[in-house]
C-alpha cells in the first residue's frame, strides 16, 4: 500500500471540495473493492476521503418510489421491511452479496460508482429503471453506466441516493406456484421458466420492470441464473 493522506469530512460540501480540488483524491464508501486495490498497490491516491460521516444512509418510501441512501449497507437493503414488501427481489439479491462481513460493510452507492461488471446492483438498478442522485444532478441508470468500471460521474461528484420506482406485478400474471403444482408428466419442461415472477416463489427476481429492454445481455443472464438457483427442485415422478 502506498502512502496517502486520510480525511473524514463531516459534511457533503467538505467532501466535494477535497475531491474536486485534487485529481488524485479518491472517495471511500464501503471499501470492499477499494481497500484490496490499495493493498495490492493497484491504485495510488494522494488522498482518501472517507464518506462514512456524511449521513447518506437510510431507506425511505416517497410515494411510488423507494429512496435508498448511497451509504446504505447491503445488509440494511436485505433486511428493510419496505424493500422486502415492495421490491422483494432486490432484498433477496442484497442478502446474497458476498459474505456476511461484506454485506455489513459494502454500500450500494459504492458498488454503483465502482461499476464492476460482476457486481449485482448495476443490472438490478437498470432492470428497475432507477435514477442515481448526486450532489449536482439526477442521472437515469441508462445514462449512468457507460462501460466496465466507467460511469457518468464527474471529478468530485458524489452519489447521494438511489431512487427506484416501485414495480407493480402485472394483473394478468399467474403465480408460478400454480404452475409448479402441475404434474411433471403433463407440464412441458419449458414452462419452468417464469415469464413473470411471484414474490413468494422467486424472491430473487424483481417483478416485471417498467423498461425491461434496457437491461444489458449480461444482466439478463445473471438474473436468469439466479432465478434457476432459487427455483424449487423438480419433483421426480418415479415411485
Amino acid at each position: 500500500m502506498y502512502d496517502f493522506t486520510y480525511q473524514k469530512p463531516g459534511s457533503l460540501a467538505d467532501a466535494v471540495k477535497v475531491l474536486s480540488g485534487d485529481m488524485e483524491a479518491k472517495a471511500l464508501a464501503g471499501g470492499q473493492t477499494f481497500i484490496p486495490v490499495l493493498k495490492q498497490r493497484l491504485n495510488k491516491p494522494s488522498t482518501v476521503v472517507d464518506l462514512s460521516k456524511l449521513g447518506l444512509s437510510g431507506i425511505t418510501v416517497a410515494g411510488d418510489k423507494i429512496v435508498i441512501g448511497a451509504m446504505t449497507r447491503h445488509a440494511d437493503v436485505a433486511s428493510n421491511a419496505d424493500i422486502q414488501a415492495k421490491i422483494p427481489g432486490l432484498a433477496h439479491m442484497a442478502s446474497m452479496i458476498g459474505d456476511e462481513a461484506v454485506r455489513h460493510r459494502g454500500t450500494m452507492g459504492g458498488s454503483l460508482a465502482n461499476n464492476d461488471p460482476a457486481a449485482c446492483y448495476p443490472s438490478a438498478i437498470l432492470a428497475l429503471g432507477g435514477t442515481i442522485k448526486t450532489d449536482r444532478r439526477s442521472i437515469a441508470a441508462d445514462d449512468f453506466f457507460q462501460g466496465m468500471f466507467t460511469t457518468a460521474l464527474e471529478q468530485g461528484e458524489i452519489i447521494t441516493s438511489i431512487e427506484l420506482p416501485i414495480p407493480q406485478p402485472p394483473s394478468s400474471c399467474r403465480s408460478r406456484r400454480s404452475r409448479l403444482t402441475r404434474s411433471s408428466a403433463t407440464r412441458p419442461r419449458a414452462t419452468r421458466s417464469s415469464a413473470c415472477s411471484s414474490p413468494s416463489m422467486l424472491p430473487a427476481c424483481v417483478w416485471r420492470s417498467p423498461a425491461p429492454a434496457r437491461v444489458g445481455y449480461s444482466g439478463i443472464l445473471r438474473w436468469k441464473r439466479r432465478c434457476r438457483r432459487t427455483s424449487p427442485p423438480r419433483r421426480s415422478t418415479a415411485s
